[in-house]
C-alpha cells in the first residue's frame, strides 16, 4: 500500500521505490518519538508527502524553453574541432606523464588558473619551487614527442 502511495506521488516507479525507501528511514529514525504505533501507517504516509514535496521545492530546473536557438559557439580561427580534441588529448596525456608533484602545480597553474603564490601555499611549498618546477615541467611538455608534430 505505501508503495502503491509514492508511485502516486511520483511519475517514475524507481523514483517511487527511492522515495518510499527514504521514508521509512525517516521514521526508523524517528522511531523512539512516535508516540503511538497504531498510527504508524498514517505517520509513513505523512513521511512520504512531506519528502516528496521537499524533493519537489528542491528540485533544479536545468531547461528552459526559449523562442529562439542560441548561436553554437564559432570554431577559433576555423580550426577543425576534431583537432582542437586530439591536441586536447595530447595534452592530457603528456601532463600525465609528468611527475606528481610537477604535474600538481602545472594543473593549478594553468588549468585552475591560480597564482604561483596560490598555488604554493596550497601545495605548501614556496614560490621560488612553484617557480622551478613549472619551468621544468613546461619544458618536459615543449620536448614531449607526442606534442611535436602539433607545433
Amino acid at each position: 500500500m505505501l508503495l502503491r502511495t509514492a508511485r502516486s506521488l511520483t511519475s517514475n516507479p524507481c523514483d517511487a521505490e527511492d522515495l518510499l525507501q527514504t521514508a521509512l528511514t525517516k521514521t526508523y529514525v524517528a522511531w523512539e518519538r512516535i508516540e503511538d504505533h497504531r498510527a504508524l501507517d498514517g505517520y509513513v504516509r505523512r513521511t512520504l508527502v512531506n519528502t516528496r514535496t521537499s524533493q519537489w521545492r528542491k528540485r533544479r530546473v536545468d531547461e528552459f524553453a526559449t523562442d529562439e536557438l542560441p548561436e553554437p559557439e564559432p570554431c577559433p580561427s576555423g580550426a577543425d574541432p576534431a583537432e582542437q580534441q586530439a591536441l586536447h588529448d595530447a595534452m592530457w596525456r603528456a601532463i600525465m606523464r609528468l611527475p606528481a608533484r610537477q604535474r600538481a602545480m602545472v594543473v593549478l597553474r594553468y588549468y585552475e588558473d591560480l597564482s604561483e603564490a596560490q598555488t604554493a601555499e596550497v601545495l605548501g611549498v614556496s614560490i621560488g619551487t612553484v617557480k622551478s618546477a613549472v619551468s621544468r615541467a613546461l619544458g618536459k611538455l615543449r620536448e614531449d614527442p607526442e606534442l611535436v608534430p602539433v607545433r
